[in-house]
């Protein structure tokens, strides 16, 4: 029951009643990623390409797409990695959690969030007045 109504009520929590509905009627399963995400294919948009969606799972966090999944989810390339012998690349880094809004959040010097003092603001700079 807890699900049914976060699926009506939610759209951060997996799926909603209306994606659930459109999957099961014009969704075909293209493949799984390592972290549970599902990923689907359906029918062509108006601008003629198919149409691609992923069911994550747990909460909806676009940066939880690996490389692989990503390129195919934004029409780069037509094969899904599962259809293929896929490796990312050295280059390719991997999943890394949004921070924003945690205690894990970049806060670069001097910011008012982060530890420590502002520098001191040095010559190069004039304060704007009105009328100046």
């Amino acid at each position: 029951m807890k699900n049914l109504l976060l699926q009506i009520f939610t759209w951060w929590n997996g799926q909603t009643i209306g994606t659930r509905f459109f999957t099961w009627r014009s969704g075909k399963r293209i493949g799984e990623d390592e972290f549970g995400n599902v990923y689907y294919e359906g029918p062509e948009t108006s601008f003629g390409v198919s149409r691609r969606w992923v069911i994550f799972n747990g909460p909806a966090e676009a940066s939880a797409i690996p490389p692989g999944w990503h390129g195919w989810m934004h029409h780069r390339t037509d094969v899904a990695p599962s259809q293929e012998n896929y490796q990312p690349r050295e280059w390719e880094k991997g999943h890394k959690p949004n921070l924003t809004g945690t205690s894990g959040a970049y806060r670069p010097k001097g910011s008012l969030a982060g530890a420590g003092e502002r520098p001191r603001v040095t010559g190069d700079y004039d304060a704007w007045t009105p009328g100046s």
